[in-house]
């Protein structure tokens, strides 16, 4: 069994290196298998498991040793079939519950499609069971929240933003659900809650360009294969990229999606100004995975200083995720990057860090602040609380 490692020492790469390089190619589309069955008598069994457990990648894990027929050790052969299977129970409980609730929205005139979670797994790696989630993301029109989250409410779910809030004109991170007795997780998504993006999300222009993704024998509605691959490119810098399942993510749709159309996929990132967020994605998808672009695709990637800066900044904390500690100054310095634009920066910065959500005007965790000013200015307060403490991360 292997020695267990400190938080000191797995923030440290060398620690765990052949492990690192063993679980990259493991989940990369281009890998190439002799070389990667050179890996296997080396690697620490045990502190790959563990790795892959925390990039969230334990499917894709597991797929990749089946496939090389790896002769592995039993208690990691047994470990990783125990989190296969519970994966799919889980999996099965949420694509179940994800058709329930499309055709109850469908039923009411809520249009809603489905973002991550099944459709991206069904996207990237052509199995629902294959990527791990543990929620259903849905993203819908914010004159139609209400209406949802009375529906939800309805149905059982318990309302993380309440009626009340809603009629206030509150705007959260997101609107979260749950179900106590089955803990099933919902978010509804709109154009305000998701506010990384640098411009509001064309909601309406990604309701237009929705396709249809079979997931379980369902038809579900789904963004646009270019209108997604920017959505989770924004959601990994959103996250600062602190997992190499996201980047798997956008690897895997660049695999297995031949027909995306890179240049709609610029126009999509360029109506909300995320050129250099799209381009971080793909940078990392290239130097992390391996993976393949056209090359006037690739070579305007490479040109992008931003997204090299923003990639070679996760390449720091990437291999040691939950461990690596970013500071305020260090996401503040993050942050104004993703903009690029000297002057566009500074702005984005400072929207995000006084855009209130629950967490502000839910201070107490049960009274809520009727006063916009001040919950506007008690965020940057409560940010440097969070994000100083040593190890919040």
């Amino acid at each position: 069994m292997a020695e267990l490692l400190s938080a000191e020492r797995i923030s440290d790469n060398r620690a765990f290196e052949r492990e690192w390089t063993a679980l990259r190619e493991c989940v990369s589309p281009w890998s190439d298998k002799e070389r990667l069955r050179q890996y296997f008598p080396t690697v620490d069994w045990p502190r790959l498991l563990m790795l892959a457990d925390k990039h969230g990648l334990v499917g894709q894990l597991a797929a990749c040793l089946n496939d090389c027929d790896a002769a592995m050790p039993p208690e990691i052969q047994q470990a990783l079939l125990e989190r296969q299977r519970e994966q799919n129970f889980l999996t099965l409980r949420l694509t179940g519950e994800l058709f329930r609730l499309l055709e109850l929205f469908n039923r009411n005139e809520i249009s809603a499609l489905v973002i991550k979670g099944p459709v991206l797994a069904v996207e990237a790696y052509a199995d629902p069971a294959m990527r791990s989630y543990g929620d259903l993301d849905l993203l819908v029109r914010q004159r139609d929240i209400r209406r949802a989250t009375g529906l939800l409410i309805g149905s059982g779910y318990q309302a993380t933003v309440s009626l009340d809030a809603i009629r206030a004109g509150k705007i959260p991170g997101q609107y979260l659900f749950c179900k106590p007795d089955s803990k099933l997780l919902v978010e509804l998504h709109n154009n305000l809650t998701l506010r990384y993006f640098p411009r509001p999300v064309p909601i309406e222009d990604f309701i237009a360009r929705r396709i249809r993704v079979r997931v379980d024998g369902h038809e579900v509605p789904a963004p646009s294969l270019e209108d997604h691959l920017v959505l989770i490119c924004v959601h990994g810098a959103k996250h600062f990229w602190k997992r190499l399942g996201s980047i798997a993510d956008v690897a895997g749709l660049m695999a297995r999606q031949p027909g995306i159309g890179w240049e709609r996929a610029g126009l999509s990132a360029n109506a909300v100004q995320a050129e250099h967020l799209l381009h971080t994605g793909l940078r990392l998808a290239m130097d992390v995975l391996h993976a393949e672009l056209p090359e006037p695709i690739a070579a305007r990637v490479r040109e992008d200083a931003v997204a090299a800066k923003l990639a070679a900044r996760v390449l720091h904390w990437l291999p040691a995720p939950g461990y690596a500690h970013l500071g305020l100054f260090e996401r503040a310095a993050f942050r104004l990057r993703m903009r690029g634009n000297f002057l566009a920066a500074p702005a984005y910065l400072l929207r995000l860090s006084f855009s209130p959500t629950e967490e502000d005007w839910q201070a107490d965790g049960k009274m809520m602040s009727s006063n916009p000013v001040l919950d506007a200015l008690r965020r940057p307060f409560r940010l440097a609380r969070k994000y100083s403490r040593a190890g919040k991360d």
